[in-house]
């Protein structure tokens, strides 16, 4: 291990610390993403509805909503190489469950096991790089890191089918095991804390008051409502543009799957230039900017998506797509960045354990209730409606909400 300077944020020694954070981010998302590129062959292996398509996406995603504020507070007080190392051997055994599940209960029992392990990666990798770098670079390390999660859902679009092609979905499970393990034991074998010349105190021990006090923030109100729309319009395309493919352009499983590849692909771009953006906004005193224009573009992206063609040349279907994972997946890195920039010191762990906490619960409720919305109309232009029509009314209510508080830094907003 180097020797540090006073203050090791400026040893090079930070940029590998960045390179484990972004591998260990698209191990991880190689099993979350992977979990909806495998929903085709799921459902028609185990015979599911598109309800019940929905429902496994839940099952791997409602257990961070009882663990992920648990979380923040103890990264704020222990080190994330011990949380995020226990959080990678959960995701390990859930996954092994999932191998050998004999149907759709069991299977998502196995994905619930695996969202406990998973609640550990993203509040505890980002606060790993917010401790490693600030000011400037803050928001383009946080955009690398981030990016690794459409990166790590690239990889799960173009191996895992080709797994399930060569074996099955199991097989595609096991495969998922490795790449956990080994992305985790990276991260553990590597990352240290900095040695800071200030290093903020120990935070008093979490309270419901103190938690409603930064909830009240004019940053946190930012936080809270963009991030349900985005990231509950996230994994409505996410979980449903393949079946959406199939069904509207003809395009099977395979060749959906190559079309969310390069949506994964665009999102992880989209997260660098958009972080990049934010640090520039930094400057003038709002990060929040590339977050707004990302709903903004989100929505008249998939206004787009319904009114195009059945007949229009695939690669207007490629290059909308494009876009669309540019801003409807890239906003994650500015939004990240947009918290650790605003929140305290001491709370940088809670913060964002409360805001993905919040996120958790649109991520829980979205794919359920946008596969019943399919299943009563039979239609995929009422889901993508009902997603535009989210994110509108959570711009307007930002908006509102921001008329009753006076023009401020985001970091002047802290509690």
């Amino acid at each position: 291990m180097p020797a540090f300077p006073k203050d090791s944020r400026t040893s090079p020694y930070r940029w590998l610390i960045l390179a484990v954070a972004t591998v260990l981010q698209a191990g991880a998302a190689f099993v979350t993403q992977g979990i909806a590129v495998l929903a085709g062959y799921l459902q028609k292996d185990l015979h599911l509805s598109a309800t019940q398509v929905g429902l496994l996406i839940t099952a791997s995603t409602v257990a961070p909503i009882f663990t992920l504020l648990f979380v923040g507070d103890l990264l704020d007080r222990k080190s994330e190489r011990a949380i995020i190392g226990a959080g990678m051997l959960i995701m390990a055994l859930g996954l092994l469950g999932a191998c050998v599940a004999p149907g759709f209960l069991a299977l998502c029992g196995a994905l619930f096991v695996i969202g406990m392990g998973y609640s550990t990666v993203q509040p505890g990798g980002s606060r790993s790089v917010s401790q490693w770098f600030h000011g400037h670079q803050l928001g383009i390390a946080m955009g690398i890191r981030q990016a690794g999660l459409p990166l790590g859902g690239a990889a799960a679009a173009a191996a895992l089918p080709f797994l399930v092609g060569v074996r099955d979905w199991r097989a595609a499970f096991l495969f998922s095991v490795a790449v956990v393990l080994a992305s985790g034991l990276l991260f553990w074998a590597v990352y240290r804390p900095p040695t800071l010349a200030d290093r903020p105190g120990k935070r008093a021990v979490l309270t419901v008051f103190f938690l409603v006090r930064m909830v009240r923030q004019r940053w946190m109100q930012r936080v809270v409502w963009s991030g349900m729309a985005l990231v509950g319009t996230q994994y409505g395309i996410v979980v449903f543009l393949m079946l959406f493919l199939r069904d509207r352009f003809g395009l099977p499983l395979r060749e959906g799957g190559w079309m969310l590849l390069s949506m994964q692909l665009c999102g992880g771009v989209g997260r660098i230039v958009l972080s990049i953006w934010s640090d520039r906004c930094g400057k003038t005193g709002d990060r929040f900017v590339p977050v707004a224009v990302s709903m903004l573009a989100t929505a008249i992206g998939l206004l787009a998506l319904i009114g195009l063609p059945v007949d229009a040349p695939r690669s207007w279907l490629f290059g909308l797509i494009a876009v669309l994972g540019f801003f409807a997946l890239g906003w994650y890195g500015p939004w990240v960045t947009y918290i650790a920039d605003s929140a305290p010191p001491d709370s940088v762990g809670l913060a964002l354990g409360a805001a993905m906490t919040v996120n958790q619960i649109a991520i829980v409720l979205t794919p359920p209730a946008l596969g019943m919305l399919h299943d009563a109309a039979h239609d995929y232009d009422a889901v993508w409606s009902i997603l535009i029509g989210w994110i509108v009314a959570t711009l307007v209510l930002l908006h509102v909400l921001g008329r009753f508080h006076k023009p401020q830094a985001a970091a002047a907003g802290r509690p």
